[in-house]
């Protein structure tokens, strides 16, 4: 069995204490396939756990029935002391994990600790860097309160694929073509349809070169494309717009900042012309 630094071990604590922080995530938004593996996987612990009680810890901290692949159950008490943990986190077990928190980030982790054991499986996300492979990455967490313990399930959100971006592409063109300004305000909304993990839609007026919608920075809106650059100055709007002038569509690489991981990396942009607008998605890699 891999042999795992301190720094690793408490990484993995820290990531799920970041998730107490960082609020219920947007509903519909789970991934496909690691979303209902990783709540089964929970259901399947709560099950085990109601039935009996705290003789289960000893299954959820083995390789066995409560890990599965990357995925592996955990629990920490209402006073935040690591009980079980089927992961790296195995090695804090018996210590109280709250204390790796400042002392301004305590108070939200213990109010976290104190919800209601009727509020069911709760869902909520944040970034932290995965142990397995240096890169910040976007995290899913299921969790439940069961009496004085809460259990755990979570997962890493995988890159949005060249495949999605193409799809959400002609979702907000065909939005486009059918109703202007209902899809510009959608697009414009955080909760309008139009965002997936790291994907978004922005769109452009070709009459003015002034963005008229962005899906994760409103305050470029109105701005003038044309004069974008990306984080080393490197002209990204002016060869994008040529492009468009050139053809209908198109694809682009830039560096541009991921609004998932907060990193400039690589994009790939697919660009299309819908009337007088540019339409534009695209998915990141590093």
């Amino acid at each position: 069995m891999r042999r795992l630094s301190r720094n690793v071990v408490l990484t993995s604590v820290l990531s799920w204490l970041g998730l107490v922080l960082a609020g219920p995530a947007v509903a519909g938004a789970a991934s496909p396939d690691q979303a209902p593996a990783a709540k089964a996987l929970l259901e399947r612990a709560v099950a085990r756990y109601q039935n009996d009680g705290d003789k289960a810890f000893a299954a959820f901290s083995r390789q066995g029935e409560f890990i599965d692949g990357e995925r592996y159950v955990f629990v920490v008490d209402t006073k935040g002391v690591m009980l079980a943990s089927g992961g790296p986190s195995v090695a804090l077990i018996g210590r109280d994990v709250s204390q790796v928190l400042e002392p301004d980030l305590q108070k939200a982790f213990k109010d976290v600790l104190q919800t209601p054991e009727s509020k069911g499986i709760q869902q909520a996300e944040y970034r932290w860097n995965n142990w397995a492979d240096g890169k910040v990455e976007r995290k899913r967490v299921y969790f439940q309160r069961v009496g004085e313990r809460i259990l755990a399930v979570g997962y890493y959100v995988p890159r949005a694929s060249a495949e999605q971006a193409r799809v959400l592409l002609d979702k907000a063109s065909d939005a486009l073509k059918r109703d202007e300004s209902a899809t510009l305000a959608a697009i414009n909304n955080l909760s309008g349809g139009f965002i997936q993990d790291d994907l978004y839609v922005f769109v452009v007026n070709l009459d003015d070169n002034r963005y008229v919608a962005h899906g994760t920075n409103l305050r470029l809106v109105n701005t003038d494309f044309n004069k974008v650059k990306d984080p080393q100055g490197k002209p990204v709007g002016a060869p994008i717009l040529a492009l468009a002038r050139k053809q209908d569509e198109g694809q682009y690489e830039y560096h541009w900042r991921n609004p998932v991981t907060g990193k400039v990396e690589n994009k790939h942009a697919y660009i299309r012309k819908v009337g007088h607008y540019l339409v534009a998605v695209g998915y990141y890699s590093q």
